[in-house]
């Protein structure tokens, strides 16, 4: 359970099969002893993106508590309260910090003061969720506080935050084990828990914008609406394994049939930042002003994250759809930029008419993972020289950058989930013996079914398909 797990740079390694066989979670194991595979470039940017934006909440005395400051702004003692984080932005924090930490000697310090500031800013809506914001108001950090309110609020969830911190406390748990102060296996499936309890659609099975959804009837648009930039695919299936709740591969499905429909439409693989459900059951961009601008349903600053998010499923996974959707995107932004990526657009119409004239680093950042998804390394290796040499930015750009930085140089870590079994050991009784192959000739026949980690197991012929292969090998194996 507590081995570290990498991706190698621009390719990974199979080790895990769910139970509809239709993808793989990919790995490289790596031991303590390993040097660290990060780029002086990352390296560098890490200890300048920590010293900008990773922030210690001085108003709390009796534990220590950091943050990820992305408003960059400070209560001006106004009577206005300040934004100043967000569980997005955490979530982001805890992926840093635990990535990084071969590097540096502090992760875990840090990792631990973000996990205490998570915990102490639940949601009102599930308790093991983070409330979206937090405010400056001279005293404290508060939650709901609209409007420049100097007080707390009503508090809800954003579900993007929400899966981030989820993963993070996985990796916590392979990087450091929860034998310590902090059980971070137990806190990460409790969220996991809450997640799919109030951030998952489960009529639909898509994620929704946040716990708050779970409260909205059936009418409301938000009801069945959904944010490109919540495709976190590469997670689902980890969620699955360490739940055991197979719910999480129906979402995956969903999300991946959402992805393939625009896809198929548009060819640009452009994903609009909203996109809800129409009375057809159509998946389609959202209207103007949706809910943050008349951008909604283009691709803009929210969706412009998905050539990271969605990339990362086939950097680890070697999901064929993501593969489709990251040669879709690469291929319109080469052609409509030249092979420039400093002309990449901080704004697209889903049909790939750009709606802004300037470039953004959050826009150009996330084609550092779906530059290494493809095989034009030209474009790889321009999109990087962009990112590396792009210069000052804000909290946004640059953590993303920070993020895509750690999975372009191979350092991005997944989860051990499961025990490990003997070899053919289907039925996980801790041998492997004749009952494992009458398992499978049962399940090949339709009289059982298997379970993820079983799947995995009954998987001996290494080809991502459980049939009469697998049968055989694992009878001549038996023999033998």
């Amino acid at each position: 359970m507590k081995l570290k797990h990498k991706i190698a740079a621009l390719t990974a390694l199979p080790v895990f099969l769910q139970a509809s066989l239709t993808m793989s979670c990919t790995a490289a194991k790596i031991d303590s002893t390993e040097a660290s595979v990060l780029s002086k470039e990352t390296t560098a940017f890490y200890e300048n993106w920590k010293n900008k934006y990773l922030v210690q909440d001085t108003y709390v005395s009796d534990e220590t508590q950091y943050y990820v400051w992305y408003s960059e702004e400070k209560y001006s003692g106004n009577n206005v309260s300040v934004p100043v984080t967000v569980s997005e932005a955490h979530g982001y924090g805890m992926l840093i910090t635990a990535s990084m930490a071969e590097y540096d000697t502090q992760a875990k310090y840090y990792f631990d003061g973000m996990y205490r500031f998570f915990k102490a800013h639940p949601s009102d809506i599930g308790s093991h969720l983070m409330s979206w914001q937090q405010c400056d108001n001279g005293t404290e950090l508060i939650d709901g506080a609209n409007e420049g309110s100097m007080t707390e609020g009503f508090c809800d969830s954003a579900t993007d935050g929400d899966m981030d911190i989820a993963y993070a406390l996985l990796l916590a748990d392979s990087v450091w084990g929860s034998d310590g102060e902090i059980d971070y296996h137990a806190e990460a499936i409790a969220v996991i828990n809450d997640i799919m309890k109030y951030d998952v659609n489960h009529e639909y099975w898509t994620v929704a914008l946040g716990d708050w959804v779970s409260e909205c009837d059936k009418s409301d648009p938000y009801y069945s609406a959904t944010r490109s930039s919540d495709f976190i695919v590469q997670y689902f299936p980890v969620f699955a394994e360490v739940t055991g709740d197979e719910n999480w591969m129906k979402v995956y499905d969903t999300t991946y049939d959402i992805i393939n429909t625009f896809v198929d439409e548009y060819k640009t693989g452009l994903l609009p930042d909203f996109i809800i459900r129409d009375s057809s059951g159509n998946y389609i961009p959202s209207p103007a002003n949706f809910l943050e601008s008349d951008y909604d349903g283009y691709y803009y600053y929210n969706s412009c994250r998905t050539p990271w998010r969605i990339g990362m499923d086939y950097l680890v996974n070697k999901n064929q759809d993501s593969l489709a959707f990251i040669n879709a995107i690469n291929s319109f932004m080469i052609k409509d930029t030249g092979n420039d990526p400093w002309e990449i657009k901080a704004g697209y119409k889903p049909d790939g008419t750009p709606v802004e004239d300037y470039n953004d680093l959050c826009f150009t950042a996330p084609f550092l993972v779906a530059s290494a998804c493809g095989d034009n390394s030209k474009w790889h290796d321009e999109v990087r020289d962009t990112v590396i040499n792009y210069g000052d930015d804000v909290y946004y750009g640059d953590t993303i950058k920070m993020l895509c930085l750690i999975a372009d140089d191979g350092g991005w870590l997944v989860p051990e989930t499961t025990e490990n079994y003997p070899f053919g050991d289907i039925n996980m009784d801790g041998s492997f013996t004749v009952a494992d192959i009458v398992l499978l000739q049962k399940y090949l026949i339709k009289k059982e079914i298997l379970s993820i980690e079983q799947g995995k197991i009954a998987n001996v012929y290494e080809d991502n398909k459980i049939n009469c292969f697998d049968l055989v090998l694992l009878k001549n194996s038996y023999l033998s």
